[in-house]
């Protein structure tokens, strides 16, 4: 049966929920707070320059196609992807460089430039990653609400050593400090601290190997334009300069949310792609999550911020060893 379901936010989690239940069927609304869609993959413009707010890269392009195919569609009509290559050029302090990309004869090679014992490591580490793969990819989309759920795979999880961090789960296989930190960066991408992050990170390896990393032609900004123009063909009704600031409940039954300017708008489902605390802590009233209490949520530990500068440039800098990608550990 439809339904009408009010998703907040235009972040790519919104665009994409909003999407699959229009194909199901349902009435969508999109609203979001700020002057065009995005969320966190806002396009900045200022001065004749244009920054990408979001991600700049694309890992798992597979779920895009996805979506595009659910909707009958197909997604290279709406945008392009390019293969980046390499995936990364990292620098050390002395400003030496270690190109990192798909192909594992040049990754071997680049080892081999800092410490040729470590390419055997190398190699075990990467095979080690695709049983955690498969088992990080079957959990990414189960919720954990009660212990027996966590106890269920607690087994699996041991085995694969997720208690360990990601920088220590590669310091098993690699000696050299410097590759160390190459091959358990990855964390940093999703506001995490390699030192501490679950091992079970270590899949994006294997993610990476299988798929690559891609850029969307004309920036992130192009991905997000794409949905606008699919959201609207399936029908959704997207509202921009439209901020919830709270949840309409009615015992423990949602029914719409209020926004700034007092508007009402009825639901029958609301999806919040807000963070989950500002969700708890802004949105909902306090009468109705006495488990999810403000003191709670204040106590929880959460993943690492970050300040972002932006700059533009009137050349490129095609004479200098900076790459598409370059990261500085």
């Amino acid at each position: 049966m439809s339904k009408r379901v009010i998703v907040i936010g235009s972040g790519f989690g919104g665009l994409s929920v909003a999407a699959r239940l229009a194909v199901r069927g349902h009435e969508v609304v999109l609203l979001e707070k700020r002057d065009k869609l995005g969320g966190r993959a806002y396009v900045y413009e200022v001065n004749g320059f244009k920054f990408d707010g979001g991600p700049t890269v694309i890992t798992a392009p597979w779920l895009f196609d996805e979506i595009w195919t659910l909707a009958g569609r197909n997604r290279e009509d709406y945008f392009q992807l390019v293969p980046c290559d390499p995936f990364y050029r990292l620098f050390d302090h002395t400003g030496r460089h270690f190109d990192y990309g798909g192909d594992a004869q040049r990754t071997l090679d680049q080892i081999d430039r800092w410490n040729p014992a470590d390419k055997a490591g190398y190699e075990r580490f990467i095979r080690s990653t695709k049983e955690i793969f498969e088992t990080g990819m079957a959990l990414i989309d189960k919720p954990f609400l009660r212990a027996g759920d966590m106890l269920r795979v607690a087994p699996a999880l041991v085995r694969l050593q997720s208690y360990r961090s990601v920088y220590s789960y590669v310091s098993q296989f690699i000696e050299d400090d410097f590759l160390r930190r190459v091959f358990s960066f990855h964390p940093l991408l999703i506001g995490g601290n390699p030192l501490d992050a679950a091992s079970l990170y270590v899949l994006i390896h294997y993610l990476e190997r299988q798929w690559g990393v891609h850029y969307a032609l004309g920036g992130t900004g192009a991905i997000v334009n794409a949905f606008g123009r699919l959201l609207g063909e399936l029908g959704v009704q997207a509202h921009l300069n439209s901020e919830v600031v709270e949840i309409l409940a009615d015992g423990r039954k949602v029914k719409g949310v209020r926004l700034a300017d007092g508007t009402i708008h009825q639901a029958d489902i609301v999806v919040s792609n807000a963070d989950v605390a500002w969700t708890y802590m802004k949105l909902i009233p306090p009468r109705y999550r006495k488990k999810n209490s403000d003191h709670r949520l204040r106590r929880l530990k959460y993943s690492m911020s970050l300040f972002v500068i932006y700059f533009g440039t009137k050349r490129r800098y095609t004479d200098s060893c900076l790459a598409h990608h370059n990261i500085i550990l």
